[in-house]
Formats: structure tokens, sequence, C-alpha cells
């Protein structure tokens, strides 16, 4: 059944596709780039199709060479992990996930220490760089946990939670802020689309004046750096209920007017398809799983499945 398939050029073609390099695949599977070049124009041949363009310094894949890229890696990735649970198990299992720097310190690390009671096995990495990355492009990455008004249409997916906006404070400050216009605390957003002009459609819905008093405004780049400064009593912050969590929690913020509050986007966690079934990438959606019904925050919606890109909150 299988055997007129051109294994060696199909792998070779993997490799390439997802390196979208000759020279990177050749380093990968230890040949030369004039060995996968070969294996490549010998597929092409077979098939009776280009699948890559090949352009000065670069290639690029054909509408061919995507249709079948898409099918070939996940096929070989299914492969790939069958054969390793057949292996006898390994000490530790590594665990690569990417998030934003802001959601890692503020929601996930703090409670990751009841992932590591439950799997001491997993060796869990964070990737919080902002660079884009395509799942199916970049193998390095299990599984990525982000925050967006997109969907994800060739992505296996987990909705978690939705997002809403609130105005927080130290103690001090909440008391205060009935009585006197406050120092507004903001996050300079990279990605405008996802969240613009949030203490505005705040004090529309609040009735404060606040804005019309010009009050002075700190702004800082990373949700944990406002949150510190509002902690520290520096004024009040327009803040992620997600994110403010455990500082509500612990005490350190309050919510001021906590009623009022302004709709945000939704957080998924999202793998390629087939990746979900590896094991310790189904125990940590598991565990998110519970950690989201722990924290009563359920999602309005499941996600459908795009190419998940790394947006910087």
């Amino acid at each position: 059944m299988f055997a007129s398939l051109p294994l060696t050029a199909l792998r070779a073609f993997e490799s390439a596709s997802r390196l979208l390099s000759f020279k990177a695949a050749a380093e990968e599977l230890s040949v030369t780039p004039t060995a996968v070049s070969h294996q490549i124009r010998a597929l092409e041949n077979w098939l009776g199709v280009p699948l890559f363009e090949r352009l000065p310094r670069q290639v690029r894949l054909t509408e061919s060479g995507e249709r079948l890229f898409r099918s070939l890696h996940g096929a070989l990735l299914e492969v790939a992990q069958s054969v390793d649970t057949l292996r006898p198990q390994r000490s530790g299992t590594n665990l690569t996930i990417s998030t934003t720097a802001a959601f890692a310190a503020l929601w996930l690390v703090p409670r990751l220490g009841r992932f590591y009671a439950r799997h001491p096995n997993i060796n869990l990495r964070l990737d919080t760089h902002c660079e884009v990355i395509d799942l199916h492009q970049d193998a390095s990455v299990d599984l990525v946990l982000r925050y967006s008004l997109d969907d994800y249409p060739n992505l296996y997916g987990l909705c978690l939670f939705d997002e809403s906006f609130g105005v927080y404070g130290s103690p001090e400050q909440v008391a205060l802020a009935s009585g006197r216009v406050p120092t507004l605390i903001s996050v300079h957003w990279h990605n405008s689309k996802l969240y613009a002009h949030g203490w505005e459609a705040w004090c529309a819905q609040s009735g404060e004046n606040w804005l019309a008093a010009q009050p002075a405004v700190r702004e800082y780049d990373e949700e944990h750096y406002a949150l510190q400064a509002a902690i520290a009593g520096q004024g009040l912050v327009l803040a992620s209920n997600i994110l403010v969590s455990e500082s509500v929690a612990n005490g350190l913020l309050l919510p001021y007017r906590g009623d009022i509050q302004v709709d945000g986007a939704g957080y998924s966690a999202l793998c390629v398809p087939g990746r979900e079934r590896h094991p310790p990438v189904r125990a940590f959606f598991a565990w998110l799983q519970e950690e989201t019904r722990l924290s009563g925050l359920l999602p309005r919606s499941q996600p459908s499945a795009a190419p998940a890109e790394r947006l910087p909150m």
C-alpha cells in the first residue's frame, strides 16, 4: 500500500517546508543542501507539480506545496508521537509553552506549583518572546497561550476565559478616589486593535469626568509594571480582571466601582492538530481546564481555529 511512497523525499520536503530553507533542512537531516534539493526535485517530478518557488536566497511554497505540507506535517507528527509512546519512559519530558510576559508573570507562574506537584517529570519551558510564530512552521513550541480577537481554524484550541477591564488600586488610593481625581495608570498596547481607548470607555460607562479634568497619566509598556505601580499607591490602574486576579486575591489591590467593566477579548490555548494527544500537552490542557474552573472565569464561547501569532499584549 505504501511501497511506492518516496518517504525520504517526503521527509526532506517536510523539513524544508517547515524551515523554508534547503540549507537548514540539510543541517536538520545531516545531509548536504544538494541532497535535499535533489530529493525535492525528484518529489516534484513524481507528483508532476512544483512544490517550491526558487527565489534569490530563499524558497517559498507554492499552493500545491502548502497543501502537501499541511497534511504531511500532521501525519509525520502523529507517527513520531506514536513511536515515542512505545519507548521506555524517560526521567523527564520537555514541554515548551509560548505566551506573553504579562500573562506568564501575572496568571500562569503563580499557579504552576500545582502543575509541577501533579507532573514532577515534565520540564516546562516558557517562551515569552513577542515575535510572530506560525505553529505549523515552528515545531519547537508545543502550545501557545494567546489573548486575541481572532479565530483559529487551522489549530486545535481550548477557550480558557474571556477578559474584561476594570479599575483597581491600593486600598488607600481606592478610598481617596471618591473625593478627588486620581492619577491614572495605563498600558501602552503594542497591538492597538486588541484594546484601544480603555480609559475613555470606562469613564463613559461609569460617568466619571476624570479625563475632562486632565489628570496625571502614568503609562507603562507592560501590564505587570502598571500593576506594580498601582500596588505601590501611585494611582488607579485600568487592568484585566484575569491579570489582576492574584493581586486582588492577596489584598494588594481592590476594585474601584467593580460593577463597571469594559469587555476585552479572550484567552485560548492552541496547538497543531494532533499534538494535543502528546502526553505532556494533554496533561497541560487538562490542568488548564481545571484551573479555569477553579477561577470561575468561564469563556462565553469556544474558539474556532488560524495560524496562531504571538500577539504582544
